[in-house]
């Protein structure tokens, strides 16, 4: 890494659909060689009546220079704005060569990357884009997407195509191959399907999304189109709407970012669905609702074996000044071959990760919850989803044979056991 970089940060206001330069962010290196990030607002956005924080936490509205020398200099606001995995391997084939610095995902990720935020070298921001790809264009994205996947570059003709998924990357989805379209004025993440997929995960995860919102969860809203004979899921993004004068972008940043934490193995301990309670009772408008609804998804997560609940999979969103707890988003089985333990990928109770209904109960109070009604919203969803599992599936298409699949992500043996 050169021994300084620096860009300025953008955001487009609530209610606003154009970027205004909000500050200037740096990474530099101590005489050790160790990156430190700061990150100071400008005096001119500071003055307006209408300017707005990039997070609730640790980047408070401040004339304060801020500093950072956790999770190489990047703030986690501006880590939240990153482009994810998937993201970063359509940069480095589009630049052709890997093991590029965190600064060039930065500055390469799409101008529509996920949130309200935007980064760049000049002063002046840019304007905002006005053309996005169609449905009728996922056919190539996906293409594209899966000669990435298999490493198969030299397969790619038409630099434009990379170009393209380059474009609508977004950090909302994880790893799989995915892009953004426009449809019905609104953004749609479209995830593709994959070689190695042991079944439809599009069918899959739509089923899934339709399942949670039965039991009474804040869902994203999805459908499922065919591209070139393969299901592709579309996800409604809910950090964009549509206005006349274009898009409007919403603040968003993640439960790692709420929660001060990073994605090391050593930063585990502090993936807790109890402490990221703590952090919505400081952060939320409405906390008593969003309490509820965190500990309905974490159950929901513990009863269909969703185990990847990271907190990269979870969100707080600023539509206007305020901000909840976003909509639930990547609800997916994982398979394991455990039948009476299974733990979840954050803390969900006084008993750490275990998927069990006794922990689940454990911490109700951290959710200002009282031990009848939280028993309930469990019971509640258990009787939802024994009634609801194979209708959901069957009507998002899923196949017999997927259903056979998945079958051992359904309410475990274990859920009921009490902890020895």
């Amino acid at each position: 890494m050169t021994s300084e970089r620096e860009c300025f940060v953008y955001i487009v206001l609530p209610n606003e659909t154009e970027f205004v330069t909000a500050a200037r962010f740096r990474i530099s290196r101590t005489r050790d060689g160790e990156p430190v990030g700061e990150l100071i607002y400008g005096k001119s956005y500071l003055a307006r009546g209408n300017a707005v924080e990039l997070d609730p936490t640790v980047l408070k509205l401040s004339s304060t220079q801020y500093e950072t020398a956790r999770m190489s200099g990047f703030f986690g606001a501006i880590r939240d704005a990153m482009p994810d995995y998937w993201g970063q391997r359509v940069i480095e084939r589009n630049a052709g060569q890997t093991g590029l610095e965190e600064f060039n995902f930065l500055m390469q990720g799409a101008d529509d990357r996920a949130g309200a935020l935007g980064f760049g070298l000049n002063a002046e921001p840019p304007a905002p884009r006005r053309t996005f790809n169609r449905i009728l264009d996922l056919e190539k994205l996906q293409a594209t997407a899966e000669t990435i996947l298999n490493n198969q570059t030299d397969d790619i003709e038409n630099q434009d195509d990379v170009q393209e998924l380059l474009l609508e990357g977004t950090s909302i989805g994880g790893a799989r191959p995915k892009a953004v379209v426009e449809d019905d004025n609104s953004f749609w993440v479209a995830k593709f399907s994959s070689p190695q997929d042991r079944w439809n995960h599009p069918r899959v995860e739509h089923a899934f999304l339709k399942l949670a919102k039965l039991c009474d969860m804040n869902v994203a809203d999805s459908k499922i189109v065919e591209v070139g004979g393969k299901d592709v899921l579309l996800v409604r993004r809910f950090d964009r709407d549509h206005t006349d004068e274009g898009y409007r972008r919403h603040r968003m940043v993640s439960a790692l970012t709420l929660l001060r934490s990073e994605e090391s193995p050593a930063a585990k301990n502090d993936w807790s669905y109890l402490l990221l309670a703590d952090e919505i009772r400081r952060t939320s408008s409405h906390p008593e609702q969003d309490f509820t609804e965190l500990y309905g998804r974490m159950c929901f997560n513990a009863l269909v074996s969703n185990l990847d609940d990271h907190p990269r999979n979870h969100a707080i969103l600023a539509k206007n000044t305020h901000w909840r707890l976003s909509p639930a988003y990547d609800l997916t089985p994982t398979l394991t071959i455990a039948l009476q333990n299974r733990n979840l990928a954050m803390a969900c109770g006084l008993h750490g990760r275990m998927a069990n209904k006794e922990n689940l109960l454990s911490g109700h109070a951290r959710f200002l919850l009282n031990e009848e009604k939280a028993n309930f919203i469990i019971d509640d969803m258990i009787n939802i989803i024994r009634s609801e599992w194979d209708s959901c599936l069957h009507r998002a298409g899923v196949s017999h044979q997927d259903c056979k699949t998945i079958r051992g992500s359904y309410i475990y043996e274990g859920f009921f056991n009490p902890i020895s």
